[in-house]
């Protein structure tokens, strides 16, 4: 038994010596160790390793260290140097000697080989791909250029970021996000037929994707080509169902366009689409209104409020402008905004004529700051000359500085002297 144990233990101590010479052998990765720094977002500590490796004396893999320093100074917005970075790694790349992979060793199988006297199993065979340096230089270099490009847009280096996606070769053509990114760059160089020539031939390569049309619906839009926007926003809404904001988007494009017509008509669509959405209804009101169709605003204006508590004085307003005050005085009392329910009550109750309901209103609009405004401070007075309270009116009307107003006040007194004097009817 004891020969056992120490048979055990002899073993155990070979294991265990075998395993800390291969510990000892393997040097530290500091390029491993910044990587994953990078991603757990700690980018100063990343960048003191890559210092650690730069400074070990050792034959360190230099694209990736100067990959590794890009996309910190990229996340630290440290643009130039990210380039200047990028640039190094791509020559790095260019002549980095790339030496085919190291099949793994099985690990810690010591103690049962040790023990084993079976005869090993034939394991199956696994086809290895073929090891081909140069597709692995390509495939590097090219992903280095997409960095590269993104570094050069965010230092608003436009025309690079393009020359950047062309050398990015089949990587920078890869999908149709990079169309819009390369469109982007050239609008923003100001290049327009090229931006708008970059979306036409992502959309040929990526003919599913809606965000190509998307983008060149807009674009056309800013340049005020209005009838090849249209084209581009019907094309789009045929791939996607299109949502409320872009049935609005589309609608404030035409109209800006002089295409009033055309506006209506796709915000009744979305009307019909969308009947919840209190923006349509809102806008499609202000339209109608341009055209001198009050009562249809007022009723869009009402409908959009049952949506949206925020357009019930919009909705209000319109009803008292068209002299529905008893209807305008209804929706005035859901508004929550008591300051601006109280400023419009004191004008529903001038037209009505109820002007001792306005004097009722003094402490609200004393409470809530109205009397600095002299519009509000001169119907207040108004009111109480109607009445005939000429005290308390002239003590408003002495405290109205704006000129115009201070005017009007200046008449009304002369009436209110008038009276007094003559004992006349004022009214």
């Amino acid at each position: 038994m004891l020969k056992k144990v120490l048979a055990l233990s002899a073993v155990l101590f070979c294991v265990l010596t075998l395993q800390a010479q291969e510990t000892e052998a393997q040097a530290i990765n500091h390029i491993e160790i910044a990587t994953i720094m990078y991603y757990d977002g700690k980018y100063d500590k990343a960048l003191e390793e890559l210092r650690l490796a730069k400074d070990s004396h050792k034959d360190i893999e230099w694209d990736k260290y100067h990959n590794m320093r890009g996309l910190i100074f990229l996340k630290n917005e440290n643009y130039h140097a990210s380039i200047d970075a990028f640039k190094e790694a791509i020559i790095a790349t260019r002549k980095k000697i790339y030496t085919p992979p190291v099949e793994d060793k099985p690990q810690r199988e010591y103690l049962f080989t040790l023990f084993s006297h079976s005869d090993k199993q034939e394991k199956p065979s696994v086809q290895t791909p073929v090891f081909d340096p140069e597709k692995l230089r390509k495939d590097q270099i090219e992903e280095i250029y997409i960095y590269l490009s993104q570094a050069h847009y965010k230092a608003g280096e436009y025309i690079n970021a393009v020359h950047a996606l062309d050398a990015a070769g089949e990587k920078g053509r890869a999908n149709a996000s990079l169309f819009t990114f390369r469109a982007e760059c050239y609008w923003k160089a100001g290049q327009h037929g090229s931006a708008i020539d970059a979306l036409s031939r992502g959309a040929k390569l990526f003919p599913e994707d809606e965000t190509l049309l998307k983008q060149k619906f807009y674009y056309f839009a800013e340049l005020k080509l209005y009838q090849a926007s249209i084209a581009a926003a019907k094309a789009y809404m045929t791939k996607v169902p299109a949502n409320a904001q872009e049935y609005l988007s589309l609608a404030q494009m035409l109209q800006s366009g002089g295409e009033s017509e055309e506006a209506i008509k796709v915000l009744e669509e979305a009307k019909l689409k969308f009947p919840s959405s209190a923006k349509v209804h809102i806008l499609l009101g202000h339209y109608y209104n341009q055209k001198e169709m009050p009562h249809i605003t007022a009723d869009l204006f009402e409908k959009g409020s049952f949506y949206d508590g925020k357009y019930l004085k919009e909705a209000a307003e319109m009803h008292r402008r068209n002299g529905a005050l008893a209807h305008a005085l209804y929706l005035n009392s859901m508004m929550k905004d008591k300051e601006e329910k109280t400023k419009q009550k004191v004008a529903i109750y001038i037209g009505k004529g109820e002007f001792e309901k306005i004097i009722g209103l003094k402490d609200a609009l004393d409470r809530y700051g109205l009397l600095q405004n002299d519009t509000m401070r001169y119907a207040l007075a108004y009111s109480y000359y109607m009445v005939k309270e000429y005290e308390e009116a002239e003590l408003q009307l002495k405290r109205i500085e704006d000129d115009e107003l201070f005017s009007k006040a200046t008449v009304i007194r002369k009436n209110i002297e008038k009276c007094r004097n003559n004992s006349l009817e004022c009214l």
